[in-house]
Parts: structure tokens; C-alpha cells; sequence
């Protein structure tokens, strides 16, 4: 499938399971490597920031106040993310989240994920560490925005997916870098990855 879903939250916290909620969520739609579509909206799930959570990310209280519920943020983004394959950088993380958000409002989660992170550490292990800005900077990618707010930092993964994309194509000679393909990759013991990159060699 060429068209892909870059997702990424802001949050409370680590873990729903411990009664973290979003309090962000961005989506941008990339095909052939474009951005072709955004969402965004931040979402009040009735839960109060940490401070250090403010500090972090510069989403307060006062804009959750008036920000639309989570379940109607998630049933927007839901739709808007229909049945494309999802990405995003540390997927354990934003998977997590999607899951939880969307099983409050008995909406199906079942979207496959692609990490951006599991990707570039077994394509560039070379790389200074695998935190999104640090690759953004090592790639000479654009920023878009501010860190740690949800477009911005999805914006900056549909770039790193688009250069790790085009690196399969024009290094490894992967014709179509589709999201099996990657998500093949990304469970690849970091030792099998060449063998595996050659079996899709054009």
C-alpha cells in the first residue's frame, strides 16, 4: 500500500495501563513519500497535566478546558486514519495509546504499525542515537514546528520514513518499500537485515 498513516500522542504519561490518557493526537497521510493530508486536535479526557508534562510538551490545563472529549477526538481520527497501515517513531508507545483511546469508545484498533525507530536502528546503525530529532538532524531532514507537539513530531516521522523509503530504493535496491516490507525489516534480527533487504532487491 503506497499511502501510509504518520501518527504520533502527546500525553500524561508512559502507560494507559496506569491511567495515562492523550492529550494530543496528529496524523499526516503520506503517499509517495508527500504529505497529501493532516489531522490534528488536542483532546480532553478529563484527567489533569503534570507539570513536567506542561514543561515538556506546552500543553496546559487551560487548553484541555475547551479542547473537544478524547472520544470525540479518537472517533475523528479514526476515521480520518480509515484502514491504512500506521507509523510512527517508537511505535510501542503510540500503538499503546491508540489502542486504549479507542477501545474506551468501542472502535476497532486493528491498524498494523510501523516503527520509524526499530527501522533506522537496523538501517543506520551508524547513526548518533535513534531519538526522532537526533535522526532528523542526522539525515538533514527539515523540523516542522515544535518538538514534543503531536504534528510537529509527525511531520518529522513521515520525513524520516520518506528518507528511509528512498534510502531502501536507491541503496538497497528495494523497489517498493510497502509497509509488509518494513514491518519485515523492523522484526529482522539486526544481523539478517542485509540478507533480507537483498530477497527485494529489484
Amino acid at each position: 500500500m503506497t499511502r501510509l498513516a504518520v501518527i504520533d500522542f502527546e500525553t500524561t504519561g508512559i502507560s494507559p495501563g496506569q491511567g495515562d490518557r492523550a492529550t494530543e493526537v496528529a496524523i499526516v497521510i503520506v503517499e509517495h513519500g508527500q504529505v497529501v493530508d493532516r489531522f490534528q486536535s488536542l483532546m480532553n479526557a478529563g484527567v489533569r497535566i503534570p507539570s513536567f508534562i506542561t514543561q515538556l510538551t506546552g500543553i496546559t490545563n487551560a487548553m484541555l478546558a475547551n479542547a473537544p472529549s478524547a472520544a470525540q477526538a479518537m472517533l475523528e481520527a479514526s476515521r480520518f486514519v480509515g484502514d491504512l497501515p500506521l507509523v510512527a517513531h517508537n511505535a510501542a508507545f503510540d500503538r499503546k495509546f491508540w489502542q486504549a483511546e479507542l477501545a474506551r469508545i468501542d472502535a476497532p484498533a486493528a491498524q498494523p504499525f510501523v516503527c520509524t525507530l526499530l527501522l533506522s536502528r537496523r538501517l543506520y546503525p551508524q547513526a548518533p542515537n535513534h531519538k526522532l530529532g537526533t535522526l532528523v538532524d542526522y539525515h538533514r531532514l527539515p523540523r516542522t514546528g515544535q518538538a514534543h507537539r503531536a504534528l510537529a513530531d509527525a511531520e518529522m516521522a513521515a520525513h524520516l520514513l520518506g528518507q528511509i523509503q528512498h534510502d531502501l530504493r536507491q541503496r538497497w535496491g528495494v523497489a517498493t518499500p510497502h509497509s509488509q516490507m518494513l514491518m519485515a525489516v523492523q522484526r529482522c534480527a539486526k544481523a539478517a537485515v542485509g540478507k533480507l533487504l537483498a530477497q527485494h532487491k529489484n
